[in-house]
C-alpha cells in the first residue's frame, strides 16, 4: 500500500527540495521504501537519469537521500529558461517543445496526463511518495491548468503541508494568507505547516505557533532551526550558490546569465585548500586567480555575449598572459574555441559567431542533445572519473589531438599546448576525490582527505537528524494518505 504526502510552499525557496531530502533520509533509515516526485520543476540544473533522460538535480539528490538511482519519473515536467521569456520544456526526460511563458500557460495542462502516469508508475516500487511543489499555492491566478502544486495535489488525491520561511520574515501573514486567498477545496487539502529556518530560541515562536493555528486550523509539525551544513549539498538553484572562503588557491567563475550544470563548484568548494569565488556581473575576473573556470550554459552563444559584454575576455586574456589556467565545462568548453556554427538557429538566428580563441577547436551547434552518464580516465594522473554529458553540439580542431580524458573508450577533451587552458564536456569530474587531488595539485594545492560523496551522505544523514529533532515525522506519516489506484 503506497502512501504519498506533498509538500508545498508560502513562497519560492522555502526550502522544500531539503525538506523533501531529509525526509526522504530520515524515512529511508526508518525502513520504508521512498521516492521523490516533483511534477513541474523549473531548473538549468539537470541530472543524467539511469533510463537516459533529465531531471532537476534536487530531484535526484532526493533520489539518492532515498538510496534511490535518479529516473525520469521523479520529475516529469522540467522546464528550462533560454531567455527572460521563454523556456525548453523537457518532458519525461526528453525535450517536448521551446515554449514562451504565456503558450505554455496555455499548453500546460496537456502535460497532466504524463505527469500522472510518471507519478503512479513511480508508486508501484515505493512505500512512501514525498511530492515538492514548486513556487506557491498562493499563486491563485496560475491555479487554471495547474500540474505543480494544487491542481496535482486535486488530480492525484493528495494531501498538502505547507512550509513557510521564517527567516525572510513575515511568515504568519505567508500561512494566514495562503489560507485566505485558496478555495475551499484547496485550503481543505492543507492538513499541517511547517515553519523552516528559525535562527535564534525557538520558543520565542510559540505565540506564532498558536496565531497560525488559530487562524488557520491547520496541525503544527514543528519549527526548523537554520540548517548550517545545506551549502555542503549539491545546490539546485543558482541563488544558492555563493562564493566559498577557504584556502589559498583561488578558483574563479563568472556568473553567466544562462549558467547550467553548476555542481561542478560544489566538490571545489569543499577542498580545504580552495577559495571558490562567483564573480558576478559588473565585477572583473580576479587578477589574481589560480583558475578561471566557465561553467556550463543553456544558451551558449547568448553567453559568450554575456560574457564579453562585461569584460571578461579582456581580463581573460590577461589572465592567460600572467600565466594562469583555464577550463571551460560544456558551455564554457564552447566558449573557449575559435568559432561557435549554429546553422540551424538552435540558439538563435542562424549563423556562427567567434568564440574567445584560447583553443584551437570548432563548435558546430546539432539538434541532438547528448545525454549520457560516463566513466573517464584522466590522463596525466591515471585517476577515474565519473561524470554526465548533457548538451548540443560537437567540437573538433586541432586541439583535440591533445585530449586529456579518455570517456568510455573514446578521447574527450582538448587542451592547448601549454596545457594551461583545457576544456571538455564531461560534467561531475571534480567529485572524483582523486582526480580532484591531481588537478589542484597542479595550482598548488596540496592532497585533501576529504570523500566529496562522503561528505553529502553524512550531510544527508545529518539533515535527517536535523528533522528528526525538530520537526513531527510520526504525524507527517499519519497524514500520508494512500494512493488511490488508475481504474
Amino acid at each position: 500500500m503506497t502512501k504519498a504526502i506533498m509538500i508545498q510552499g508560502a513562497g519560492s525557496n522555502v526550502g522544500k527540495s531539503m525538506i523533501v531530502a531529509g525526509l526522504a533520509r530520515a524515512c529511508l533509515r526508518r525502513g520504508l521504501s521512498v521516492a521523490p516526485f516533483k511534477p513541474q520543476n523549473m531548473s538549468n540544473n539537470a541530472a543524467v537519469t539511469v533510463d537516459g533522460g533529465e531531471i532537476g538535480r534536487a530531484q535526484a539528490l532526493q533520489a539518492r537521500a532515498a538510496g534511490r538511482d535518479p529516473v525520469i519519473d521523479m520529475n516529469p515536467v522540467l522546464l528550462k529558461p533560454e531567455t527572460d521569456t521563454g523556456a525548453q520544456v523537457i518532458l519525461r526526460g526528453q525535450r517536448f517543445a521551446t515554449l514562451r511563458a504565456r503558450d505554455y500557460g496555455k499548453r500546460k495542462h496537456e502535460l497532466m496526463p504524463a505527469v500522472l502516469d510518471s507519478f503512479h508508475g513511480l508508486a508501484r516500487s515505493a512505500d512512501l511518495i514525498l511530492i515538492e511543489g514548486a513556487g506557491s499555492p498562493a499563486e491563485i491566478n496560475l491555479r487554471a491548468g495547474d500540474i505543480a502544486n494544487m491542481g496535482f495535489a486535486e488530480a492525484a488525491d493528495v494531501p498538502v503541508v505547507l512550509v513557510g520561511d521564517i527567516d525572510r520574515g513575515g511568515v504568519i501573514a505567508q500561512c494566514v494568507g495562503t489560507h485566505a486567498v485558496l478555495s475551499d477545496g484547496d485550503r481543505d487539502r492543507i492538513k499541517a505547516f511547517l515553519i523552516n529556518k528559525f535562527r535564534g530560541d525557538i520558543s520565542l515562536f510559540d505565540d506564532g505557533l498558536r496565531e497560525i493555528v488559530g487562524r488557520t486550523g491547520w496541525a503544527s509539525l514543528g519549527v526548523l532551526p537554520w540548517f548550517a551544513e545545506a551549502w555542503r549539498l549539491p545546490a539546485e538553484d543558482i541563488l544558492d550558490i555563493a562564493s566559498r572562503p577557504g584556502g589559498g588557491i583561488r578558483v574563479a567563475v563568472p556568473r553567466l546569465s544562462r549558467i547550467a550544470n553548476f555542481d561542478d563548484l560544489d566538490p571545489l568548494s569543499a577542498h580545504p585548500s580552495v577559495s571558490v569565488e562567483i564573480v558576478m556581473p559588473g565585477h572583473p575576473l580576479p587578477g589574481n586567480a589560480d583558475l578561471i573556470l566557465i561553467p556550463g550554459s543553456k544558451s551558449t552563444i547568448a553567453d559568450l555575449a554575456h560574457f564579453r559584454r562585461q569584460g571578461w575576455d579582456v581580463d581573460l586574456h590577461a589572465h592567460v598572459r600572467r600565466g594562469g589556467r583555464v577550463l571551460g565545462i560544456c558551455g564554457g568548453y564552447q566558449m573557449l574555441g575559435r568559432r561557435i556554427i549554429d546553422d540551424i538557429g538552435l540558439e538563435g538566428p542562424p549563423g556562427s559567431v567567434a568564440g574567445l580563441g584560447f583553443l584551437d577547436v570548432t563548435t558546430h551547434m546539432e539538434p541532438a542533445k547528448r545525454l549520457a552518464l560516463g566513466t573517464a580516465h584522466h590522463r596525466a594522473s591515471g585517476t577515474a572519473v565519473t561524470g554526465y554529458e548533457i548538451h548540443l553540439g560537437t567540437t573538433e580542431g586541432p586541439d583535440c589531438a591533445r585530449p586529456w580524458l579518455d570517456l568510455d573508450g573514446r578521447p574527450e577533451g582538448a587542451q592547448s599546448a601549454d596545457g594551461r587552458i583545457m576544456g571538455c564536456y564531461l560534467h561531475g569530474l571534480f567529485a572524483a576525490d582523486g582526480f580532484r587531488n591531481a588537478f589542484l595539485a597542479d595550482l598548488g594545492a596540496p592532497a585533501s582527505g576529504v570523500s566529496y560523496d562522503g561528505l553529502v551522505d553524512e550531510t544527508l544523514d545529518n539533515l535527517a537528524d536535523h528533522l528528526e529533532r525538530h520537526m513531527d515525522i510520526d504525524r507527517l506519516l499519519t497524514l500520508a494518505q494512500r494512493i488511490q489506484s488508475r481504474t
